[in-house]
């Protein structure tokens, strides 16, 4: 770790969806300032926020930051803080690079822990459409090429795989890279 901290990305899971559980992005900027955090962005609305810390791992960040939020927003969000390093590796093992310019028809959902075979089959089984996907470690990689919206495969990823986690689309995950990449750099 150097000593400005090390870089993290936390993605938050069931805030600003169909105008619920609001939360303005300046404000959850400021509420990283608030508990220390350096070098501090956001992207889209949907809860992403790069940031430097100077101690702490994925782990202890995450339940310091869905502590700290339940405490401030009034309610619970699923939040999964990852490093620099564990994005790049995302990116870098994209098992779809043919559709990696598609930007709405890849997504890297992020998983809480990594799915056992049996988890893996259960859901292979109900990939009967058009939709792939392949599992790395903690990342689910999915080509939807009718778009996320159009897929019933993926409204039946949480149920049928039953492990927590949060889905973006390839933009996403390329412009919290970039940002990541860039994070302290401005202040």
């Amino acid at each position: 770790m150097s000593e400005k901290g090390t870089v993290f990305v936390a993605l938050f899971s069931g805030i600003n969806v169909g105008g619920n559980r609001i939360v303005k992005m300046a404000e959850l900027r400021a509420f990283f300032e608030e508990l220390g955090f350096s070098g501090v962005a956001t992207y889209v609305q949907s809860g992403n926020a790069v940031f430097r810390a100077k101690k702490g791992d994925a782990a202890s960040l995450t339940k310091q930051l869905e502590a700290g939020f339940e405490k401030k927003w009034g309610f619970y969000s699923r939040i999964m803080v990852r490093d620099l390093g564990w994005f790049e590796r995302l990116v870098k093992g994209n098992p779809y690079p043919q559709v990696a310019g598609d930007l709405t028809k890849l997504h890297a959902y992020v998983l809480e822990r990594e799915p056992t075979a049996e988890e893996i089959a259960r859901l292979a089984d109900k990939c009967t459409g058009p939709e792939s996907f392949e599992i790395k470690g903690d990342v689910l990689y999915l080509h939807a090429p009718d778009g996320l919206g159009k897929s019933v495969f993926a409204g039946l990823i949480p149920r049928v795989l039953k492990v927590p986690g949060t889905a973006r689309n390839w933009r996403s995950v390329l412009a919290l890279l970039e940002l990541a990449g860039g994070a302290g750099s401005t202040g």
